[in-house]
């Protein structure tokens, strides 16, 4: 039983990429994890990613070899607008470096955009 399948992909991820691996499989699959792996894909961590449509789903996941960590941050820490700096300090090892998923009103973004756009929300999780 899969508690929290976003920490199983992205542990997947961080699993193959210390081994050397080039592509890891990954299920199942959500919604919020193709959006997560096209964050990822949009900021040069992973490569392609091919979805197959079976029950639960399944993604193929290229890697590049760019990862230093990632991971789901749990509990879910709700964080305002201006406090985003206190996170940065928590679960990024230096300052513009790596990027914290914020589930917004607005769908999930970066903390970079969310900042930006003036959005608070709860944290998901950190990519660097």
């Amino acid at each position: 039983m899969l508690n929290d399948p976003l920490a199983n992909v992205l542990n997947n991820i961080m699993n193959a990429q210390r081994v050397g691996k080039s592509s890891c499989i990954a299920k199942p699959i959500s919604k919020m994890i193709k959006q997560v792996l096209q964050m990822m894909q949009d900021n040069k961590y992973i490569g392609a990613v091919e979805y197959k449509e079976v029950k639960g789903g399944i993604a193929n996941i290229n890697l590049l070899g760019s990862i230093n960590n990632c991971g789901v941050i749990k509990p879910r820490f709700s964080v305002q607008k201006a406090n985003y700096t206190k996170f940065e300090k928590r679960f990024l090892p230096a300052r513009d470096f790596g990027f914290i998923i914020v589930s917004t009103p607005k769908g999930l973004m970066t903390h970079i955009e969310a900042k930006e756009k003036g959005f608070g929300g709860k944290l998901i999780a950190f990519i660097y």
